[in-house]
């Protein structure tokens, strides 16, 4: 099963997770959380500007540091074995490996590149078009993530 993955982080140099998106290719099973305490003081003005106003719109989302993990390794208990992980940064997989303390869940068997797909024309056109059409912002992790798998779902379709 393949899940794929957007968050949102402080920066590139000092990198600290804000939220996380993910939602399954069938659409079936998604994830979208945010980071209440991260610390604001290591946000870049792009992040500022970007991503700060979309927090908050999302009704029970808001998460605490110290439950994320918990929570996120509960989501990963209720979903089908050999699930891969599918997006396009290593900054993402870096992320979610930190909050995870570096083990993770059993079902996790591997990473999907989506930078490989991007290559493709009509990855970027189908995640544009999923902006366009539902008129959810660009980066929101949980947004972001249904563009990645929009994109990738129609590379894959027309192979």
């Amino acid at each position: 099963m393949l899940i794929f993955l957007d968050t949102e982080f402080t920066d590139f140099i000092d990198c600290e997770l804000i939220s996380i998106g993910m939602v399954s290719e069938d659409g079936l099973h998604v994830l979208y959380l945010e980071v209440q305490d991260f610390d604001r003081l290591k946000c870049k003005a792009f992040v500022q500007a970007a991503v700060w106003s979309q927090l908050g719109k999302v009704d029970g989302a808001s998460i605490s540091k110290a439950a994320l993990a918990d929570r996120l390794r509960q989501w990963f208990d209720s979903l089908p074995h050999d699930v891969v992980l599918a997006c396009d940064s290593q900054h993402d997989l870096d992320l979610l490996a930190d909050v995870l303390d570096g083990t993770w869940p059993a079902n996790v068997s591997g990473w999907l590149d989506l930078r490989e797909c991007q290559t493709n024309p009509a990855f970027d056109r189908a995640a544009a078009t999923y902006h366009a059409t539902t008129g959810q912002p660009w980066h929101h992790a949980l947004y972001d993530a249904y563009a990645h798998r929009a994109g990738w779902l129609a590379v894959s379709n027309a192979g």
